[in-house]
């Protein structure tokens, strides 16, 4: 097996050439050099609006372009026309889901999880409450950590309009058997949105694959710029009525983007997947982009894994520390290196302000998972300690937070 390149990934990331230790990275990941060439040359020779005749605008629009079609091939679609960008993740569910609920009407019903970032719990909420529908909640199951098909099943019904859910947790670090989940909702005539958010950075995702309508993803949690992406059905989207100015364009994507398209973070959305083929190289892909992406999640994957099974065993080994998550490492599979963690004497809060001053980044608190942590009964603002790891971490990085944390909860 080819040992993963750990110094030469590193050496793409300037911000890891100082001392900070970056385990913050479900919040947001750092971001290779050719992503930061990317958007600072379109600023420099893309910076117009779309649509002009002249040569700026010709090259915004090719920027435009390339980063829909680019996310398209990270995500398994079709082509870009089934992608749309915007500001968030959360501000793009928000708009499809008032786009959505145009056609549903009181006494039609949803269901959302218990598991979820708010921002795919919330927007439904929302408009539930403005047009009179019914809310089921999907647990998750305590013993497995996932949600299971045999929960879904009960909350379905004819009058089930959307299932709203996760592929990973943002919090326990869980992987869900959305394939599985998204079929019975499929069968009983319903529309399935995936938040991908905390999958795409660790799992080559295939939408085709898991057969859903929607899927959403953040590129700054995938080594990329500040954006939201959604992937649609195209024939859902052309029918869905956008929320947009009168004289928007007409045609996909851009009936469901409001605004000037942020041309030079597009730039750098399709130079992370670029990115990925160069990552896939590095590792012995070859052939064609899409072998070489698939090659570079597998490795990365792989390394992951290993480095997060050795963050699990050590926490175990700490007097008073309490896992929010699977632990076993016959179930790994079933994870991302997303580790949360609850300790029985010290405040979450207390202890990432300890590990920032000796320069470890780690988010403490609910997440935005806020549902998950009433769920299981944890202080809703205290939440977890949270280390969540990417595949330019290292051991020794592990190595040196347990070392902290043994030191601090002695």
């Amino acid at each position: 097996m080819q040992t993963f390149p750990i110094d030469l990934v590193r050496s793409q990331f300037p911000a890891l050439t100082g001392a900070a230790v970056f385990l913050d990275n479900p919040a947001g990941t750092q971001v290779p050099r050719q992503v930061i060439k990317a958007v600072a040359e379109a600023m420099a020779g893309a910076a117009s609006n779309i649509g002009g005749f002249f040569g700026a605008s010709k090259s915004a629009k090719d920027v435009w372009t390339r980063a829909h079609d680019a996310i398209a091939e990270l995500l398994g679609g079709h082509s870009g026309r089934e992608v749309i960008l915007g500001q968030s993740m959360t501000m793009l569910t928000f708009h499809m889901s008032r786009s959505l609920g145009r056609a549903w009407v009181p006494g039609d019903e949803i269901i959302v999880t218990r598991m979820d970032h708010d921002a795919n719990v919330a927007p439904w909420l929302r408009m539930a409450e403005d047009r009179g529908l019914i809310v089921r909640w999907l647990p998750f199951n305590r013993e497995t950590w996932r949600i299971e098909p045999d929960d879904l099943k009960p909350l379905l019904s004819t009058r089930t309009r959307l299932l709203a859910l996760n592929y990973a947790s943002n919090l326990t670090g869980s992987i869900n058997p959305v394939t599985e989940l998204t079929r019975l909702a499929k069968e009983a005539g319903a529309l399935v949105y995936v938040d991908g958010v905390q999958l795409v950075p660790h799992v080559k995702t295939d939408v085709k694959a898991i057969g859903c309508d929607f899927l959403v993803c953040s590129s700054y949690k995938f080594f990329g710029p500040h954006l939201g992406v959604l992937w649609g059905r195209e024939a859902l989207l052309n029918e869905l009525n956008p929320y947009a100015v009168r004289c928007a364009p007409s045609d996909l994507p851009g009936r469901h983007e409001l605004g000037t398209p942020q041309t030079e973070l597009f730039a750098g959305l399709a130079a992370t997947a670029d990115y990925f083929v160069w990552l896939g190289e590095q590792v012995g892909g070859s052939g064609s982009r899409e072998s070489k992406i698939k090659a570079a999640y597998g490795a990365a994957s792989a390394y992951e894994m290993s480095i997060a099974q050795r963050l699990i065993d050590g926490l175990t080994h700490i007097e008073g520390v309490q896992l929010q998550g699977i632990s076993d490492a016959r179930s790994l599979s079933q994870r991302v290196p997303t580790v949360s963690f609850t300790h029985s004497r010290r405040r979450n809060s207390v202890l990432a302000k300890e590990l920032a001053a000796q320069g470890i980044n780690v988010w403490s608190g609910h997440n935005y998972a806020y549902e998950l942590v009433r769920h299981l009964g944890l202080d809703e603002q205290d939440g977890v300690l949270r280390i969540g790891l990417a595949h330019y971490n290292t051991v020794d990085e592990v190595d040196r937070i347990l070392g902290s944390l043994k030191a601090l909860l002695a």
